[in-house]
């Protein structure tokens, strides 16, 4: 019976022009990591590189919807919930009906996917409130629809990275700028000099008057790692292949971190293949993860339909150091569950948006991994009882994008920019490549802004 009038905002951004938006809007940064002088750095560089790298916003798109169900009996509560928070969803529960927190029992079944994305529980609040109301235990669980409106997304982000190489072949400069990944897997475990990390936002915050993000944005599984390993791993190819050296050697010429070669030697000898200096045509691809303390090197060969545009994933091995294993069944899981979802993130996930309208409101148009995607996935635990467990829930989907976009490079000779890579993103940039001057030589210094 109620007649709303809604006043929709002027539509200012989407997807074509987002990432100027987030330059534009970003205010001063902040110091993630710092070493060094840049000056002396540029000075010292025989090579200069400069790129932009982006990606676009990400739905946690779980396969079971935000649920909840609340029973009062009394001054007291029962709730079933899918959460990833139960004692917040206790406080929130507390709160929201006037109980003392030990009068509120929450029971978390299994949880059909979470990624970060169930952590507020408002779909538990709007449940308690309602059941509040009516005095009968009720259930809310959000639609499809609503599961893609009312969730956070991974934030769209842009990454700024101005590097440069002495006569050694060694990293002398690094300079970084990211513009609302969040900070993550943005400080270099590279022996570099001279260099500099700056945060320009994080990954949290709400839609709102004040934000420069038109919907809620939130972790997502790996939070600003995904961002910032994608971005500096294709860096460090873009300047392996200037020095004139495979990519694994490049690599381990500039570690000193020698627990990031050990785990880079055991992924290069379980993967078998001898690399070359890109792009060699063959689709092979390394990049490598400090995840908060969990160090991880991926290695993937891929194959790429030049006439579609679209990539197969063929074989992916990675090695991890998590620290001490207690169990290795459960960490090899987790590392092939992250796998698998990386290459939503690669290859298909992206929001479409018009202002604050989400466009994509289902699994018809936003396209997650299938089971023919799957490639043969092998894993490498590589044990150090020395140092307490580290985490293993998240580290090994960061590496994706970063390499399979090597990859990509490897096997075509054209560099993707952008996440996720699409086929007609490919395809584009094949075009682009053919009908550009082909007398450069890759082996010169060279900007690609």
């Amino acid at each position: 019976m109620i007649k709303a009038r809604f006043e929709e905002p002027e539509v200012k951004v989407d997807n074509s022009n987002i990432f100027q938006h987030l330059k534009e809007s970003a205010s001063d940064g902040n110091v993630v990591a710092e070493a060094g002088n840049l000056g002396e750095g540029k000075s010292l560089s025989n090579q200069a590189f400069e790129a932009e790298y982006y990606n676009h916003y990400v739905a946690h798109a779980p396969t079971e919807n935000h649920t909840a169900v609340v029973k009062i009996e009394g001054d007291k509560a029962t709730v079933w919930a899918s959460t990833q928070a139960p004692f917040r969803a206790q406080g929130e529960v507390a709160r929201v009906l006037d109980f003392p927190s030990q009068n509120v029992r929450v029971i978390t079944p299994f949880v059909g996917c979470g990624f970060g994305g169930k952590n507020q529980g408002q779909q538990i609040v709007e449940a308690a409130r309602l059941a509040k109301l009516s005095g009968k235990p009720v259930q809310v669980a959000w639609s499809r629809k609503e599961e893609f409106f009312y969730d956070t997304f991974r934030p769209a982000a842009v990454i700024q990275i101005r590097s440069g190489l002495n006569s050694s072949n060694q990293i002398v400069l690094w300079e970084y700028h990211n513009y609302f990944a969040g900070s993550r897997s943005s400080e270099p475990f590279y022996s570099i000099p001279h260099h500099r990390v700056l945060s320009y936002g994080g990954w949290g915050g709400r839609g709102s008057a004040g934000s420069v993000h038109p919907f809620g944005v939130g972790a997502w599984r790996g939070p600003g790692s995904n961002t910032n390993v994608f971005a500096i791993e294709s860096q460090i190819d873009i300047m392996a292949e200037a020095a004139g050296m495979d990519p694994l050697e490049f690599r381990l010429h500039n570690l000193t971190d020698e627990r990031m070669k050990r785990v880079l030697r055991a992924a290069a000898e379980k993967f078998g293949h001898s690399f070359s200096k890109a792009p060699s045509g063959k689709g092979y691809g390394i990049a490598c993860t400090d995840y908060l303390g969990t160090y991880l090197a991926t290695m993937a060969e891929i194959k790429v339909n030049k006439r579609t545009g679209e990539v197969r994933v063929e074989r992916v091995v990675c090695a991890q150091d998590t620290g001490e294993v207690i169990n290795p069944e459960g960490v090899r899981m987790q590392i092939e569950g992250c796998i698998v979802m990386g290459l939503g993130y690669c290859f298909t996930e992206e929001i479409r948006f018009r202002g604050g309208r989400i466009l994509d409101e289902n699994f018809d148009t936003y396209e997650i991994p299938r089971f023919s995607w799957l490639p043969k996935i092998e894993t490498v635990l590589v044990d150090n009882p020395e140092l307490a467990p580290q985490g293993c829930g998240e580290p090994a989907i960061t590496s994706m994008g970063g390499v399979i976009a090597n990859a990509v490079y490897d096997a075509l000779g054209v560099r993707l920019f952008v996440l996720p890579m699409t086929p007609a993103r490919i395809k584009e940039a094949l075009a682009k490549e053919q009908g550009s001057s082909r007398d450069k030589s890759r082996s010169s210094p060279v900007s690609l802004l």
